[in-house]
């Protein structure tokens, strides 16, 4: 941008308002540009049908790389029909007179639709899923006596193999994540920001929440394909399953599924099954859950991250490359960095100490979620994973105490609260 030379001295009489093109707000000194308005500059720069400012010309292949960059790297903010207009309207003005310009201006546009049409077919396949799944539990609460409902074992009994497909999906989802929904889920508007032209009040992504929901999911799979075998001995097999499971999804660096699996068998309808966790081996088990130990800020974790980290920035192989962090776990840190540091200094600059580490852990994020998925897809597994129907907390609770009676009264009041509740639906 062309510099305004500085001048000392302080405000004088030779500073003086001007209406350029009719509009006012700028103050120059010595036929220097000196300061104004937002407003004012922004009109001053932007070309109309009748006016197109010299230094348009001179800056503008700086604004198509700006906005070309924009739209890479955060493509959903134009889902915002305001927000595309605004973009045609700019970028008509800056190509009017220039074939270069016109030509990078049509490869810019033709990427931005290509990204918000991937994006629109992802979530068009998410709604199917989600709704695929919903059929299914439903089937199987209208017959709940067919225990033909199928389990992961009967799909697939190689811990490896499974760790492969979860980590398909993980990094599938990971990649429609924008670093703009970050800044929506917790950026509050600054009061100090003018809002007249503010685009802010459309959400235009839920990919986080959906990834959010996707470990939650796996969490209650795991705990319903636990309590969902009537022996105990089935039930002690599925429980090594996913103790395997979970290792070889550590030793892939698939963080995320670790820690839902984790959290599947730590719930309290698997946990009380005390005969069937002694039937367990659980060396493994009491290892993971000590990597993934939330004392000292989850200490061990970050260290495992860390090496997972640089693993991926010296890696070989794609295989190598992977890093899926323990999601929640990352959301919490950047709300707290975004909190507990404000974002303007007492002088009323930009605190870009604060905005630079956030934009860190963001790009850090990014990096990983470009990673490709080496492993090969199997789609029944996936299909399972993503379909299989799951147990609400009180029909699990209902599956556990049906598998190993209540032990004291506080059990034994609610599982007769389950079963009343339950024959009431029927």
């Amino acid at each position: 941008m062309p510099q305004t030379p500085p001048f000392t001295g302080g405000y004088n009489k030779n500073l003086y308002q001007t209406k350029e093109e009719g509009y006012s707000g700028l103050y120059y000194h010595d036929n220097n540009l000196a300061s104004g308005s937002l407003e004012a500059l922004i009109h001053h720069l932007v070309p109309t049908v009748d006016y197109y400012p010299d230094v348009i010309r001179k800056i503008a292949p700086k604004i198509l790389q700006l906005l070309t960059e924009w739209t890479e790297t955060f493509p959903y903010d134009f889902r915002d029909e305001r927000m595309m207009r605004s973009l045609k309207e700019l970028t008509h003005r800056l190509a009017s007179g220039d074939e270069v310009y016109r030509k990078a201006v049509g490869q810019m546009s033709q990427g931005l639709i290509r990204r918000l049409t991937v994006l629109s077919q992802y979530e068009e396949a998410l709604v199917k899923i989600n709704a695929t799944a919903a059929e299914r539990l439903a089937a199987l609460k209208a017959k709940p006596q067919a225990s033909i409902q199928r389990d992961v074992l009967s799909i697939c009994n190689d811990p490896f193999t499974v760790a492969q497909q979860l980590t398909h999906i993980e990094l599938e989802r990971l990649s429609y994540i924008g670093p703009e929904e970050f800044v929506q889920a917790f950026v509050q508007k600054d009061p100090l920001d003018n809002d007249k032209s503010c685009f802010s009040d459309h959400k235009k992504a839920s990919n986080l929440e959906a990834y959010v929901e996707w470990f939650n999911r796996l969490s209650y799979l795991v705990a319903t394909e636990i309590c969902m075998p009537v022996k105990k001995k089935q039930r002690a097999r599925v429980m090594e399953f996913f103790i395997d499971v979970a290792r070889e999804c550590f030793n892939i660096g698939n963080f995320n599924s670790l820690m839902a699996i984790i959290s599947g068998m730590n719930m309290s309808p698997v946990s009380r099954l005390k005969k069937t966790w002694n039937k367990v081996k659980t060396a493994k088990f009491d290892i993971l859950e000590h990597q993934m130990d939330p004392s000292s800020n989850f200490y061990n974790y970050r260290t495992a991250l860390r090496g997972a980290t640089q693993r991926s920035l010296t890696a070989n192989s794609s295989r190598e490359k992977i890093v899926i962090p323990f999601f929640s776990l990352l959301i919490k840190d950047i709300y707290f960095l975004n909190e507990g540091c404000a974002n303007r200094l007492q002088s009323g600059h930009v605190n870009f100490e604060k905005f630079w580490e956030l934009a860190k852990q963001v790009s850090e994020f990014m990096a990983w979620k470009k990673v490709e998925c080496p492993f090969e897809k199997d789609r029944k597994i996936l299909q399972y994973l993503l379909t299989a129907p799951v147990f609400t907390e009180d029909a699990l609770y209902l599956a556990s105490y049906e598998s190993e009676g209540p032990e004291n009264n506080m059990e034994k009041d609610r599982w007769k609260s389950l079963r009343s509740t339950l024959l009431s639906r029927v």
